[in-house]
C-alpha cells in the first residue's frame, strides 16, 4: 500500500515522500497515529498545504526572534548583590535572577533560554547569551554591582 509520510521516519523516509508499506502496517499503525496518509491526489494537496503553513510559521518565528534580539541587545541590566570582605559575593546571580531583571524591563523570557554555564559569583560586567531561536542568539550586558 502506498502512503505519504507526514513526519520523518528513520526507517521509511522523510516528510512528503510516498513509500510502499504493508497494508496492515499502514492501516493499523501509520494512519491512525497520524504519521501517514493514503497516497492519493487529495491527500498530497493537503500535505502540501500543511508544509506551506509550517514554513510560514517557522519564518514568522524566526522574524519575531530577530526583532526581539535587536530590542534585547539595546538593554543592559544591573544586579545588585550583597558582598563581604574583599568584595566576595554572597550567593550568586542565576539565570532566574536575570529573567526577573528582564521582566522588570518588559521582556518575559523563560529562564531556560538564558545560557549561563554557571551562576555568576563575582562583581563585574558580563555578556549573557540568550537563545531566542535555534538560529538566533542575543547578547545582553549584565552589570553585577554591590548594594
Amino acid at each position: 500500500m502506498k502512503v505519504i509520510l507526514r513526519e520523518d521516519n528513520d526507517k521509511l523516509g522523510k516528510v512528503g515522500e510516498i513509500v510502499d508499506v504493508k497494508r496492515g502496517y499502514a492501516i493499523n499503525y501509520l494512519i491512525p497515529q497520524g504519521l501517514a496518509l493514503v497516497a492519493n491526489d487529495k491527500n498530497l494537496s493537503v500535505l502540501r498545504e500543511e508544509q506551506k503553513h509550517k514554513r510560514q510559521k517557522l519564518d514568522k518565528d524566526l522574524h519575531d526572534a530577530e526583532k526581539l534580539k535587536e530590542e534585547l541587545e539595546k538593554v543592559s541590566c544591573t544586579a545588585s548583590v550583597q558582598v563581604g570582605e574583599e568584595d566576595k559575593v554572597f550567593g550568586s546571580v542565576t539565570s532566574q535572577d536575570i529573567a526577573n531583571l528582564l521582566a522588570e524591563k518588559g521582556f518575559e523570557l523563560d529562564k531556560r533560554k538564558i545560557s549561563l554555564d554557571e551562576p555568576i559569583k563575582a562583581l563585574g560586567i558580563y555578556d549573557v547569551p540568550i537563545k531566542l531561536h535555534h538560529n538566533v542568539e542575543a547578547i545582553i550586558k549584565l552589570w553585577v554591582v554591590k548594594k
